[in-house]
């Protein structure tokens, strides 16, 4: 069941009830009349609690949709949508798609003059947001119309998320007492620092390092990631790509600040001629999230630093904790465990995830990783001072603690190892310490066998993609004092460096067919570990092998198998190149009238060859309309009567 609306909700769609407003004629447009484009107009100043972080501060009567004043725009169920827009899409397209129907609903007035907003604008937000109404069955808003209510750049449009992008621009700021750009501040960012210290980052270092946002928050802020490579913006043929995710939880902020100051440091060792730093970068695609959840950090900042609770902050701004809210594919994996032929890897999520609440920024994360073919990751947390890796949910789920391995259990203890026994906090033997009771086990310790809980990013990282992702406690304070900042730094460089280089280990390699032609989502098998990884798109793939001998086999539908044997050394630096030509088959052709091969209902078993087509759409998370009932959402309206917006259907 869908809650009932709010009460200050309920009480505007009364409001609005009761006030005329602007039916949209059944015309090719489906919208309101439009309104003549005026070449003067008396601006009036703009005084919309909706609009209020708009671009411009001054608007024009009548409207486009023909409304005369601010009480009928504030009436009209344009308006109220656009309130409500943020609850029903879940803070996806938050607030770019609140601000482009405020650009409609009131113009822009500008030296007495209405503009209009730029068309390419409204196509970009609507190709990238027209997924979150597909999934909550709702029909594309009438007065959101690219070809109707926006024009071109030679007619003089603007665009009205000018000011949302522009708050991200770089703003240099002087270093006191003519410190060098290479100092380091050690201190606690807010956002909007946070944001200005990765663009000047990547300001310095632009041959190398570049920003980009990978969707925004449920309160609307984006998420903001810094990228180090040779050749920023692109993947390149066999250079592995690492993402290291910081605040998850708000209010463990640790992680968060040593990735700020990780992308500092690496533009400085870089421009300063580090030979170790100039070799990760030039052979490694490095991607740091310092934050996940920037809602949530802003109710712990609020707290101060210092401050050790466990609850406030937390929590994004849905009250969700983001890590219980990736699919449990755990469940599935020991579901088809049994089965001796089951291989784990690239499982499905299952569709009834979709139906529960889903937060912006999990979606982000998984659609950042259909984006790109990560290998490797680490989540930074805080309030205990440990490595842990996957599983994270115990095998026997009414076992609060209970040892449960992947089949990388070895590969995993190496990767925990590599960030554990480099940092002093974690080898250091005093009982005492932060942490102690992780003394015995090295400071690294199976997720389950720690505590059991579902829903969390690292098994998903492993059995949704390619990508291992180990889990790292910080420390004790999971808001330290600013004074604490720069000996946590000094204990986390060696070990984030130490860690990201571990993506060098294994093998890598190309798949391609007898043309030379890249095969992308061949299989990578090995013999003994039931995990396959699979190629990307150019046919390049990575497997993360712990020292030893290894027999790994590729394979790929239409194609036979190769079968090679490889050895791991015990120290390596650099992953061995393994290249794999298939030969296809020879199928005769009364094969092709035979139907697909299912591994169960639906053919959506663990082993089932990825095709982009099985995946999920990040958003369909709505069971759909039985009986041609009205979508759940509609409840929202109905106190509107007879001007319930009905173009919101869909028929």
């Amino acid at each position: 069941m869908r809650p009932p609306p709010p009460p200050l909700l309920f009480a505007m769609l009364v409001l609005a009830a009761a006030r005329p407003w602007c039916e949209p004629t059944p015309d090719a447009a489906g919208g309101c009349p439009r309104a003549a484009a005026a070449d003067s107009a008396t601006c009036v100043d703009l005084q919309l609690q909706t609009c209020s972080d708009a671009s411009y501060n001054q608007t024009t009567f009548p409207t486009l949709l023909e409304h005369r004043s601010r009480v009928a725009v504030e009436s009209s169920s344009e308006y109220i949508l656009l309130s409500v827009l943020h609850h029903l899409l879940e803070g996806q397209c938050n607030p770019d798609l609140r601000l482009l129907g405020c650009a409609v609903l009131v113009p822009r007035c500008e030296g007495g003059r209405a503009r209009r907003p730029c068309r390419h604008v409204c196509e970009e937000l609507r190709d990238a947001c027209q997924p979150a109404f597909d999934a909550i069955d709702m029909a594309w808003p009438y007065f959101l119309d690219c070809g109707r209510y926006f024009v071109g750049r030679e007619e003089g449009c603007y665009n009205p998320l000018e000011k949302l992008r522009g708050g991200l621009d770089v703003v240099e700021e002087a270093l006191p007492s003519g410190l060098p750009p290479t100092f380091l501040r050690f201190t606690h960012h807010s956002y909007a620092q946070m944001v200005r210290v990765l663009k000047q980052t990547a300001a310095r270092c632009t041959h190398i390092a570049k920003t980009y946002s990978i969707g925004r928050s449920f309160d609307g802020r984006e998420l903001l990631v810094i990228e180090f490579s040779s050749l920023p913006g692109q993947h390149e043929l066999m250079e592995p790509e690492v993402k290291l995710i910081g605040n998850i939880h708000g209010n463990e902020v640790a992680g968060r600040e040593m990735l700020i100051y990780l992308a500092q440091y690496l533009c400085s060792e870089y421009l300063l001629g580090s030979a170790r730093i100039q070799r990760l970068l030039n052979t490694t695609r490095i991607h740091l999230l310092p934050s996940m959840n920037p809602d949530g950090y802003e109710v712990a900042a609020a707290e101060g630093a210092g401050y050790n609770g466990w609850t406030s902050g937390r929590q994004n701004a849905q009250n969700l904790d983001l890590n219980r809210n990736f699919p449990d594919l755990t469940s599935e994996y020991y579901r088809l465990a049994s089965a001796r032929s089951t291989r784990s890897g690239h499982i499905a999520i299952p569709q009834h995830y979709w139906w529960g609440k889903v937060a912006p920024e999990t979606k982000a994360i998984m659609k950042w990783m259909r984006t790109i073919p990560f290998v490797l990751s680490a989540s930074l947390h805080g309030g205990d001072l440990v490595v842990s890796y996957p599983f994270d949910f115990s095998k026997h789920p009414q076992e609060e603690k209970m040892f449960s391995p992947t089949p990388d259990e070895k590969m995993f203890q190496l990767l925990a190892k590599a960030y554990a026994d480099v940092h002093p906090g974690m080898m250091d033997r005093s009982e005492n310490r932060c942490g102690g009771n992780f003394l015995k086990s090295g400071s690294i310790i199976n997720g389950a066998d720690w505590y059991s809980f579902t829903g969390g990013m690292s098994d998903f990282n492993y059995l949704h993609s390619n990508c291992f992702e180990i889990t790292v406690e910080l420390g004790c304070v999971k808001f330290p004092p600013g004074e604490a900042l720069y000996t946590i730094w000094q204990h986390n460089k060696e070990p984030l460096l130490n860690f990201v280089e571990m993506v060098h280990r294994g093998i890598k390699g190309v798949v391609m067919d007898k043309f030379g032609k890249p095969v992308k989502n061949a299989r990578i098998l090995v013999k003994g570990i039931r995990h396959d990884i699979t190629t990307a798109p150019d046919g390049d793939y990575w497997r993360l092998l712990p020292p030893g001998s290894h027999i790994v086999i590729a394979q790929a539908p239409g194609y036979s198998k190769v079968i090679k044997k490889v050895i791991i050394p015990a120290r390596m630096k650099r992953a061995g190149r393994v290249d794999f030509i298939l030969q296809p088959l020879r199928i005769r052709p009364k094969t092709f009238l035979l139907g697909p091969r299912r591994s169960g209902p639906g053919g959506a078993g663990p082993h089932r060859e990825p095709e982009e087509s099985s995946q999920e759409p990040l958003g369909a998370r709505r069971q759909p309309a039985a009986g041609g009932s009205k979508p759940w959402w509609w409840s929202y309206f109905t106190s509107l009567g007879q001007h319930q917006p009905r173009w919101l259907l869909k028929y």
